[in-house]
């Protein structure tokens, strides 16, 4: 008992980056725009070429790998920083266990890139996020490694769980370990998921990664503690040992230890994220335990670690565009005009200038909403409650029974109208006037519609365009109008089967319209999944390019030629 107090109460330090002239590349931070040297990392293809190196080269192949995520990040931009803190429990995790039959889930899944790059698809990192390239995310179509598609979040515990029981019925012995951190466990399903584990009691693995990114809050203490202080001793010494197992996780991690073990989970922690000695020895120590139900190891990483640009601005470096390693310099593209979260920021700012009943909620995103420059300005008065959407929007629902006036920021698409235009709710507008056909734009729409007016103009058709702005309330005024004086009324929008084109329809059925001569076409995305691209690429395979709707058009009109030539 006195050898597992002073782990205990003495836990190893984390030891602290030499810097000096036998420190590594990423140690140096010495990073250059040329491809860094990794003659370690070039052997290894697949997880399988790692089992038979020593620790010292598996701290070197970790350096390697750093290295290699910064040089091809910075070619395609990315998300940097959270797959920098990974690198070594990623190389401990593929040691370790012998994937893909033990299924490795990555959540957040753009913490994956170190593990692409170790399962196969090294060659392949420069087309991240690219057009028929490699997803920024875990995908189970593009490697036998990625056991579960994940993005944004907080779904691989629910999924390990599934997965851990599926074994179980089958009989099977493979391992489940699922990967949770960088901002995914201020999810409510993360907590529901591992409630479930308790209960059920399949052995399976859950990692928090804990890197500070909205995650939970952590001790000062750093280090690791010895995996099962109550296991490793005797049975008579076990009540005892029991009471000292809990109260020294308890004092390390504070309460969130005793969270987790309220739920059912054995808790191993902290760790230190970055010494593989630990890591590997914890790991196989978990591995080779039988029985042990669900398992949960708290492993404290440092978000960019290894390169001193994202160590230093986390925030920045969490996803970046294409950069310069020497320098960290971001390329990124002049703006002809502020962004769209930008005009949504300064517009509510001016109306909780004005009302102090006025609140700004979000889901995680401040930046990605603009509601950053809000918090700015009212500190009291912006929530950011984490990667919760579901809780954002009932927590405003209570905060307006209380009177408060709650703007709920969730990521959706949206269109930028003339600064100072005071809009009229339910109503829309006519942007070009013109004859036999008309193009009914709904959001982000209207600019295709507006182009493919331009492409008939020059075959000399001169097309109306209308940006109906809502969807609920319609214009039906509006409607009424196109639908009598046109022979073609289509609506474009990006969005699904069954969104403003049916809510269109509709009325015009309703209405009586549709009994008449006018015809009318819904141009929506298509009813299935669409890869990740450009925009450009994601419409053009949507057939929603301003070319796809001007022959349509010209195809509604009879005149297959026109239509032909568009879209050659």
């Amino acid at each position: 008992i006195c050898l597992c107090l002073y782990w205990v109460f003495f836990p190893p330090q984390v030891k602290k980056r030499a810097g000096g002239v036998c420190a590594s590349l990423s140690e140096r931070g010495d990073y250059h725009a040329q491809r860094p040297p990794t003659p370690l990392l070039d052997t290894i293809n697949y997880p399988i070429h790692m089992k038979n190196l020593s620790i010292k080269e598996l701290k070197q192949l970790a350096d390697e790998l750093r290295s290699d995520v910064i040089f091809n990040v910075s070619k395609t931009g990315g998300h940097l920083g959270s797959s920098l803190g990974v690198v070594e429990l990623t190389v401990a995790l593929h040691y370790v266990f012998n994937a893909p039959q033990d299924k490795l889930l990555w959540d957040v899944g753009h913490q994956s890139y170190p593990h692409k790059i170790l399962t196969g698809r090294r060659d392949k990192m420069h087309t991240m996020r690219q057009t028929n390239g490699l997803s920024g995310f875990t995908k189970r179509s593009e490697s036998e490694y990625d056991s579960f598609g994940t993005g944004h979040s907080s779904t691989t515990i629910s999924a390990g769980l599934g997965m851990a029981v599926g074994r179980d019925l089958k009989g099977k012995k493979n391992h489940v370990i699922a990967v949770i951190g960088d901002g995914a466990m201020t999810a409510g399903q993360a907590y529901e998921a591992m409630n479930n584990a308790g209960y059920l009691d399949s052995d399976m693995i859950v990692i928090l990664n804990d890197n500070k990114q909205v995650s939970l809050p952590t001790a000062n203490l750093d280090g690791p503690i010895p995996p099962g202080v109550t296991k490793q001793l005797g049975a008579p010494m076990h009540e005892l040992a029991a009471k000292v197992d809990e109260y020294a996780r308890g004092m390390i991690s504070g309460s969130g230890s005793t969270l987790f073990e309220e739920l059912g989970l054995y808790y191993i922690g902290p760790v230190d994220g970055h010494n593989l000695n630990d890591l590997i020895s914890i790991l196989k120590e978990v591995k080779s335990t039988k029985t042990t139900g669900p398992v949960l190891i708290h492993v404290v990483t440092e978000k960019g670690r290894g390169y001193p640009y994202a160590e230093k601005a986390a925030d920045k470096y969490h996803g970046v565009v294409k950069f310069d390693p020497a320098t960290g310099k971001q390329f990124k593209a002049s703006a002809k005009t502020l962004a769209y979260t930008t005009y949504f920021a300064e517009a509510l700012i001016a109306e909780a200038e004005a009302d102090k009943d006025i609140v700004a909620i979000h889901a995680a995103m401040g930046g990605g909403t603009g509601l950053n420059l809000f918090l700015r300005r009212f500190p009291t008065r912006c929530f950011d409650v984490g990667i919760a959407e579901q809780h954002a929007v009932t927590f405003a629902a209570g905060l307006a029974c209380e009177g408060i006036k709650p703007f709920c920021a969730i990521y959706s698409q949206s269109f930028m109208y003339e600064l100072g235009l005071l809009l009229q709710v339910g109503k829309g507008r006519i942007l070009i006037e013109g004859e036999r056909v008309a193009l009914l734009g709904y959001g982000s729409a209207v600019q295709s519609c507006l182009a493919a007016a331009a492409l008939a103009e020059a075959r000399g058709l001169q097309l109306t365009v209308a940006d109906a702005r809502f969807c609920k309330p319609l214009d039906h005024a509006l409607i009424r109008a196109l639908a009598k004086s046109h022979e073609v009324l289509i609506t474009v929008e990006e969005g699904a089967i069954g969104g403003f084109g049916s809510h269109v329809v509709q009325f015009l059925a309703l209405d009586g319209l549709l009994d008449g001569t006018v015809k009318w076409r819904p141009l929506v995305l298509p009813d299935r999944y669409i890869e990740h691209g450009s925009p450009a690429d994601q419409l053009a395979e949507a057939g929603l390019t301003p070319s796809h709707i001007a022959a349509t058009v010209f195809n509604m009109l009879g005149q297959t030629r026109e239509a032909l030539e568009l879209m050659s």
